[in-house]
């Protein structure tokens, strides 16, 4: 019998996966990385990117992940994303990559960047007020 792991894809309401793998392939800010099963325990921060995966039958699955933490502990592996699309072809989920969740981090980086305007003048008020 072939050791395998198993992946759990936790969203914010629902597990998307769980189910008993071979191999996990995901995209970190270092760069595509392969989980097998004696890989040493993990934790990596996960970039919006496709994640495969093979379960012991030889079946391959796609899973396009906005950014998310992975962990793994012996042969559990979680994964935690606040978005994931599962899909049947590769450039298909490269395409939701590039258009839904690569857009939505455009977005929270300039709701980021208003919020942070919005603190300061706030701080700045402050100071003039003691003055």
């Amino acid at each position: 019998m072939r050791c395998a792991m198993r992946l759990r894809v936790f969203l914010p309401s629902e597990v998307l996966v769980d189910t008993e793998v071979v191999k996990i392939g995901i995209e970190t800010p270092d760069g595509a990385r392969i989980l097998l099963p004696r890989h040493v325990d993990f934790v990596t921060l996960l970039v919006p990117g496709v994640m495969t995966f093979v379960r012991p039958d030889g079946d391959e699955d796609l899973v396009a992940l906005n950014e998310g933490v992975l962990v793994k502990i012996g042969p559990d592996v979680r994964v935690a994303t606040r978005n994931a699309v599962f899909g049947e072809s590769l450039s298909v989920l490269r395409e939701v990559v590039e258009r839904e969740f690569k857009h939505l981090d455009e977005q929270e980086r300039r709701a980021r960047a208003a919020l942070h305007g919005l603190e300061m003048e706030i701080v700045r008020r402050f100071i003039t007020l003691g003055e």
